[in-house]
């Protein structure tokens, strides 16, 4: 069996999305004939913990780990922030608030490059350099954010001459927060710099959305390969039993960025004009929602039909995906989310309930939509059609018809992509260039 080195930050016990991708690629890979070899953090900075992820990884799996300077730890202590930060899911957040919080984003932006896990990076050369030459791999991977990833696998592919893949679950530059980093002149150069250097110096790219694929091929000769992300079959094997109520749900990240207040406004009005949706409606988010969020749904009179939950393990937010009557999508009002293609996404086409996309119609989130039938997506401010589309969705509910026939999604399965995935480690590995992009 090949081997196949994964620097990876996100690996179980941490929750999220960031650690879903390489959890299912290294469950599935063993059976397309390459043992994965995880490199991680042993000492993480835990923002959100799910141990049912632990079960998905597979016992040929091989989990090598050194200690990491943790600058989050320190943050804290300086902000009197308790308990656990979202900075990396949205850092541009961090420079908000308090005047010690602004600095200390500055500090973030301009000293911890290209982010604070950078004090991992010439420890864990050493140590790869010398644990390969005693455990030899076929392949490295790297998987960012953190971008720091890149720069360990970079500089240990340049040592060794072991071929390696740079993985891009969201971009670098072009991602949304990036803008918000506060950054001087010199510090946003360094940081294309270095994006440059991972894009020249990588074998292979591979990018989750095909617009992040076309704008990283503009910037390199290197080939650019397009594996999305997507939905576990197994996870979606048991008998989940609806609750009689018409549930609107949304799991994961919600941020303030992407507060559909359109929507939350569409459904407070229903609500107080519509004596019996008001008896069956019931919103439920399920994972990390900001204060923001919260309070635009107190302010259209829907707290009493609210339920957060809070982060939940992935497994239980795939049940409430699965008693939906309608899953919510919002995407960021920032141009660069239309290129992103989130992980939910392919769960909820999975979970085969309508899908309600609220952001754009354009970009890569709305093509899947419309490719496979499972929902509809609109503008943030097209209140006349989203609320006909709740109507329709709440009509088809009385009758009790709300199962979507979502079509073409099986090249979505995470064993669809862990196949793709492997053919390209394939051609990595024999340096024969027959991978074909589709």
């Amino acid at each position: 069996m090949k081997r196949v080195l994964i620097i990876t930050y996100y690996w179980p016990p941490i929750g999220g999305s960031g650690v879903q991708r390489w959890v299912k690629f290294a469950k599935y890979l063993p059976s397309e004939g390459w043992q994965p070899v995880v490199y991680t953090p042993e000492n993480p900075d835990l923002s959100s913990i799910d141990t049912s992820l632990l079960n998905d990884i597979p016992k040929e799996c091989e989990i090598i780990k050194t200690r990491i300077l943790e600058p989050y730890g320190i943050y804290r202590k300086l902000t009197g922030s308790k308990g656990q930060i979202k900075v990396e899911a949205n850092p541009g957040n961090g420079g908000k608030g308090s005047l010690l919080k602004k600095i200390s984003m500055w500090i973030r932006g301009n000293f911890f490059m290209p982010d604070p896990r950078c004090f991992w990076i010439g420890p864990s050369v050493r140590y790869l350099k010398k644990y390969l030459k005693e455990h030899p791999v076929d392949v490295i991977v790297s998987t960012g954010p953190p971008q720091s990833m890149h720069l360990i696998a970079r500089k240990v592919s340049l040592a060794t001459g072991i071929p390696w893949a740079a993985d891009f679950r969201d971009p670098w530059t072009k991602i949304f927060y990036f803008k918000h980093l506060r950054l001087s002149r010199w510090a946003e150069r360094k940081h294309h710099k270095l994006e440059q250097s991972v894009l020249d110096d990588a074998t292979a790219v591979v990018a989750v959305s095909p617009l992040v694929q076309k704008d990283f091929a503009a910037m390199t000769s290197t080939p650019v390969y397009l594996v999305t992300n997507g939905y576990d079959e197994s996870d979606y094997t048991d008998t989940v039993e609806t609750d009689g109520y018409f549930n609107m749900v949304h799991t994961g990240l919600l941020t303030g960025e992407g507060n559909p207040t359109a929507l939350w406004n569409i459904l407070g009005e229903k609500c107080r004009e519509d004596k019996e949706f008001a008896d069956k409606f019931r919103l439920t988010l399920a994972g990390k929602t900001d204060e923001k969020v919260l309070e635009s749904i107190r302010q259209a009179g829907l707290e009493k039909y609210m339920t957060d939950l809070g982060y939940i393990d992935h497994d239980k937010a795939v049940k409430q995906q699965r008693k939906a009557s309608v899953l919510i999508l919002p995407i960021r009002e920032e141009p660069e989310t239309k290129a992103i293609l989130p992980g939910k996404l392919f769960e909820y086409l999975a979970a085969r309930r309508p899908v309600l996309g609220v952001g754009t119609r354009e970009g890569a989130m709305a093509t899947v939509l419309q490719e496979t039938g499972a929902g509809k997506i609109f503008d943030w401010n097209d209140t006349e059609d989203i609320k006909n589309y709740i109507d329709r969705c709440w009509t088809d509910f009385q009758k009790g018809d709300l199962h979507t026939d979502a079509v073409d999604i099986e090249r979505f399965s995470r064993r669809s992509t862990t196949r793709r995935m492997a053919e390209l480690l394939d051609a990595l590995s024999t340096k024969t260039p027959h991978f074909v992009d589709r």
